[in-house]
């Protein structure tokens, strides 16, 4: 018997189940045959703080202190940069402002991005506070937290779900009986409540595609920030010696093992080209991922009002790295009764109970 059977190897449900640890013994389920295979693995892995909405936000800035110092750090000096498009004055003012991000002159602009085209821009911010999130090392650092105390299997999908009079039956190949049930599933969470006999809360996924291009001409692009446009119309960022690229779309999918959209990759592609010098001469990958949002777009934290032994840890959107210290935090205080550090107000906003 485990205290805790979390349903989901994803960031959300690994952070979760370390901190879960610290109160009972855990079991983490997942489908994949390895961790943070779909959303996950297909993560920008930037931490800024002032992106998202304003929970979200208040999870960046409670995750900071951990990201940056927690068993030796995993953020990574990066930056942010963000480039008005002709005709996109008020958007570009609205994003400067909600992100706190001053305003640089061109010529700033170019001694960081040397292909930006001066021509096309009409003001650009910069700051040089974003960092890039080592995701394996987060990752691997949770797991280990968990194992200390628990367990960690994967190729274990979930079939049936049972109520019983101690807790949870869940088949996943083999039967496991856990006191709480925690759903971690990100855009399978629904699906995971109805099955345990819980009413869905309305989480939609949205599907985010990605290029992966040769970084530009001759350029070093190792010390480029990420830059990106205003109104998410698309952003880049230097990875590993090459430079991905989204269109930052945002359509709406059934759960799935998400792809690419030729189309909409090229619609990308062309807005971030029009914003360059240097043209897109071929494609070395592409790929897509799924952002899970409920109805409101802020995460879902905590028991369910219906049953107090579901607990769920779902609507990460596209923030789940970066909130996951706090929101995994919030969730075990939550769970254990204690006084969490974010206000009774947030901790409202991010309850299941909203949607009761």
């Amino acid at each position: 018997m485990y205290d805790f059977i979390v349903i989901g190897g994803g960031i959300a449900g690994i952070s979760a189940g370390a901190r879960l640890s610290e109160l009972g013994r855990v079991l983490v389920l997942e489908a994949e045959n390895a961790l943070a295979y779909h959303a996950s693995g297909r993560s920008a892995a930037m931490f800024e703080q002032n992106y998202g909405a304003p929970r979200v936000i208040e999870l960046n800035r409670a995750s900071y202190d951990f990201h940056a110092n927690a068993n030796g750090g995993v953020l990574s000096s990066r930056g942010l940069m963000l480039i008005g498009g002709i005709g996109q004055e008020e958007a570009l003012a609205h994003d400067l402002a909600q992100m706190n991000l001053p305003r640089i002159t061109t010529e700033e602009a170019l001694e960081l991005v040397p292909i930006l085209n001066p021509e096309a821009m009409v003001g650009v911010g910069y700051h040089p506070d974003a960092w890039d999130i080592d995701t394996d090392l987060l990752l691997m650092n949770f797991a280990r937290e968990i194992r200390q105390n628990g367990d960690v299997k994967t190729s274990a999908k979930v079939t049936d779900i049972t109520r019983t009079s101690t807790g949870w039956q869940v088949t996943a190949g083999d039967v496991f009986e856990g006191r709480q049930l925690v759903n971690a599933a990100g855009p399978w969470a629904d699906e995971i409540a109805k099955l345990a006999g819980i009413a869905p809360i309305g989480l939609q996924p949205y599907r985010r595609s990605m290029a992966r291009i040769p970084a530009p001409g001759i350029h070093d692009i190792s010390n480029w920030p990420m830059f990106m446009g205003a109104a998410e119309s698309w952003y880049a960022k230097p990875d590993a010696g090459a430079l991905i690229v989204s269109p930052e779309e945002e359509d709406p999918v059934p759960p799935q093992d998400a792809w690419a959209d030729d189309m909409v990759l090229a619609e990308g592609l062309a807005r971030y080209e029009e914003q360059v010098t240097e043209p897109v001469t071929r494609m070395i990958a592409n790929w897509a991922g799924l952002r899970t949002f409920a109805p409101d777009r802020n995460l879902v934290l905590g028991p369910a009002p219906q049953d107090y032994t579901f607990i769920w840890c779902a609507g990460q959107g596209g923030y789940g790295f970066q909130t996951s210290p706090a929101a995994s935090q919030l969730l075990a205080d939550v769970v254990a009764g204690r006084t969490t550090t974010l206000g009774p107000d947030a901790v409202a906003d991010l309850s299941p109970n909203r949607f009761a």
